[in-house]
Formats: structure tokens, sequence, C-alpha cells
């Protein structure tokens, strides 16, 4: 009998890491580039005006490279950018050498004047072609043993280097070495960075994931079992990172720029991912691990809708929260920053966050209270348009039928304004929009109680 028990319990563990194997192979199904149709019609424009201008020949493939994530296979849904270099013919090197500058600029003219409509501009070592939720940066190149000389256009102009090919080589190599698990890290990275608003970027991506991956033997044959087990350990690894400006980049060695610190919030995805691991093969797994990578991640099959109950009576609320990937693309590359402003009449303003940030961990905010929310640091290149989420959570929430979540377009001040009205759990979303892309998120807890709970 013990040995029946036994062999059962073993094939329930099969069974369920089967389940839990084919819940990633779902996320990363879910979270698949989904605009590859409209990167290839791009790629292909931009490099058939540079073949027409600078080698009289209309191919769309030819003397051109994929770059950045994109060219490594790391990327996912989402995607706003392509990185592309263009090759030029070695022998126009005397035309463009001492001016840096004219090289974008006849690269930007000779697409502009291919595709009237486009908008094209010159921008520092890119020329960018702008279209709807989606933008193309070529870096015309010239081409050595070394790699690849693109122009540079700050501090009187000059050429640097760039060695792509090599970062998409130990991309591959270390991912087949790996079984596959190197560019699905990538991926559930990326996937966690979107969700939770974490400012880093692709290369420091890959390259971690990378480092990551050959300090352990773990994962060298595993698939999408694992797939959990290595998120957090990853998430471990990124949280005891050392303090530095710069990595450098897999393959090329390069320098890569940390644009922001992304320990914290590593810290913080590593607790999700323990209470995720935690709860095995429970339907309660699955929101867990839809915490820490978003919606991409499926709901269990034996998820229930649930009624709260209060005082012994049962009420149900209409569920109207909106979810920010549903209407705009995500690809979060800067960071932001909210705060709240809690004040009365007659009482002294609070800071929300900055409380919290001298030692208080949980700051109840009382009811009949005016809020106010806005953004109080952030690092975003260009315009961008701003947009609220406001979500009720608990029971009296529920019981009054005020779930909310909208997502709201802001009235032009960069600001939201509430008030504490119910007891319960509040979430407050700011979303950066920019050309049609979330590229900037934040969010910030407001747990408000009765002055009798105090």
């Amino acid at each position: 009998m013990t040995a029946l028990r036994w062999g059962h319990r073993a094939a329930q563990q099969r069974e369920a890491t089967i389940s839990r194997a084919d819940d990633f192979k779902t996320l990363f199904s879910n979270i698949a580039i989904d605009n590859e149709d409209t990167i290839a019609l791009r790629y292909g424009e931009v490099t058939r005006a540079c073949n027409l201008q600078f080698r009289d020949t209309d191919s769309r493939t030819a003397n051109s490279l994929q770059v950045g994530s994109y060219g490594r296979w790391t990327g996912i849904r989402g995607i706003s950018d392509l990185d592309m270099l263009y090759i030029m013919p070695s022998g126009k090197w005397d035309t463009y050498k001492n001016n840096p500058y004219k090289l974008l600029r006849d690269t930007a003219d000779a697409i502009q004047a291919r595709y009237t409509t486009t908008e094209v501009y010159v921008d520092t070592l890119v020329v960018v072609c702008k279209y709807k939720n989606f933008k193309v940066e070529v870096q015309p190149v010239f081409e050595d043993a070394d790699g690849y000389w693109y122009p540079y256009t700050k501090n009187g102009g000059c050429y640097r280097l760039t060695k792509p090919r090599e970062e998409i080589n130990a991309t591959r190599t270390v991912d087949a070495d790996k079984n596959g698990n190197l560019r699905r890290l990538c991926k559930m990275t990326r996937a966690w960075k979107n969700k939770h608003g974490v400012a880093m970027n692709g290369l420091v991506i890959d390259t971690l994931a990378h480092n990551f991956l050959l300090t352990t033997t773990d994962f060298d044959k595993t698939t999408f079992s694992t797939c959990g087990q290595m998120m957090r350990d990853f998430l471990e690894y990124l949280s005891n990172q050392p303090k530095q400006e710069r990595y450098h980049a897999l393959g090329s060695g390069q320098h890569v720029k940390v644009h922001k610190r992304f320990e914290g919030k590593a810290k913080k995805g590593l607790e999700l991912a323990d209470k995720a691991l935690a709860a095995g093969e429970e339907a309660k797994a699955n929101n867990r691990w839809r915490k820490l990578f978003g919606n991409g991640y499926p709901l269990s099959d034996r998820t229930e809708v649930k009624k709260a109950y209060i005082t012994g009576a049962s009420y149900t609320a209409t569920n109207t929260e909106e979810f920010i990937e549903d209407m705009f693309p995500v690809d979060i590359r800067y960071s932001l920053r909210l705060e709240c402003e809690v004040k009365q009449n007659g009482f002294r303003t609070i800071l929300l966050r900055a409380m919290r940030g001298v030692g208080m961990k949980r700051l109840n905010v009382y009811r009949s209270k005016s809020l106010k929310f806005y953004i109080t640091n952030e690092n975003i290149k260009g315009i961008y348009h701003v947009y609220w989420k406001v979500l009720n959570r608990g029971l009296e929430a529920i019981r009054l039928d005020k779930i909310r979540g909208q997502i709201e377009p802001d009235s032009g001040s960069k600001t939201k304004n509430e008030r504490s009205d119910f007891r319960g759990e509040h979430v407050v979303d700011c979303y950066a929009v920019q050309d049609g892309v979330v590229v900037a998120k934040d969010r910030i807890h407001v747990p408000i109680v009765d002055e009798s709970e105090s």
C-alpha cells in the first residue's frame, strides 16, 4: 500500500510539473512579438532606400543588419523600435570620414526622398524613422576587422566602434549551451520589467542574464518546467548586484550604461517569485505569477470567482478594471516616480512615499482626507502623455460596487486628485505614453483605515 501511495504521489507531481510547464509555454506564446510583419516591412523600406542611394540596387535586405533585442531574438510583445545598421560601401569612407553628420544627413535625406510621408530626422548617432506606435533607428556604419564604425555628432563629431555581431553570436552560443534558457530568461525578465516599470536597458538585461547562467549549471538541460525557479534565482542575482554605472556587454565586452538602478525592484520581484513557488500547483499560484509577469501568464483552469462576505451578507461588484497593455504597446525604457500628498484642513500635510522612506514601512491614511497624486521624478526624453488608473480593493469597494480601475487620460496638469472615502487598499497607477507606446509607469498603494482602527 505504501508503494502504491508513493507511486500515486509521484504521478501527481509529474502531472503538476507538466501543468506548470504548459503555463510557462502559454506565457511565452502570449508575450511573443506580434508585429513582425510591420518590422519586416519597415526594415525593407529603409534598407532599400539606403541601397538605392549608396549602391544603386533596390535590395530590401542586403548590406543591413538587425541588432538590439530583435536582432538577438530576446525581445517580446510591445517592441516599439528596430535598431538596424546599414553597412556603407568602403569606397564612401573618404567622403564622410571627416564629417559624420553629413553621413547621417545624407542617409536621412535618402529615406525621406523615397518615403515622403514618413517622419525622418537625425538624432546624434542614428537616423530615426517614425511610424505609428513604431520607429526604426538606422545607423549607417563602416565595417573593418575591428567591427562597425558609427557616426557620433556631439563635441565636434567623430566615429566610434560597435560590435553587435559579437553580442548576437554570444547570445546564440550560450542559448544553445543552456538548452534555450538564455532567451527564455531574457524574455521573462522583459515581461517583469514591463509589468513593474523597471527602466532596464535591453542589452543590460541580456548581459546580466548571460552572466547569471554562466554561474550555474542548474539550467543547462532543463526546459519550461524550471522557468519559475530560474526567474526566481535570477531576481536574487539582480537584487545582489553591486552598484555600478556600467557593465561589459555579452560577447563584445563593450561598455553598456546602467541608466537606473534595479536592485530594489528585483528584491520585490524575488518576494513575488518566492510566494508563487511556495504555492506550488495550487490555483492561486497562477495569480501570483501574474503579479510578477503580468496578464501574459495564464489564469488557472481551477480559478474560481469568489464573493466577498461582510457580516454574513454576500456582495458582488462589477469588474470594471482596464489594463494598459490592451490599449497601448508597453516597452518600459524610462523611470517615473509617483508621490501622494495627503492633507486635511487643520492637519499637517504629509507625503506618503517620503514618510515611508524615513522608516515607516506602512503609513495608513485615514478616511475623509484629500489626496493629490503627482509625478515627483522622471527621466523621459521628449514629449509624453499621462494616463491614470485608480483601483479600489477590499470588502468595502465590493460592497459599494466601486472597484473602478478605468484608465483615463490626464487633464494636462500631470496630477490626480482623489478623496479617501472608504476603507481598503487603494492603488493608483500612472503611465507615460510616448508616440503611442507606454515608456514609463509607476504605482503607489494607499491603505485607508478608520481613525478608530489606528
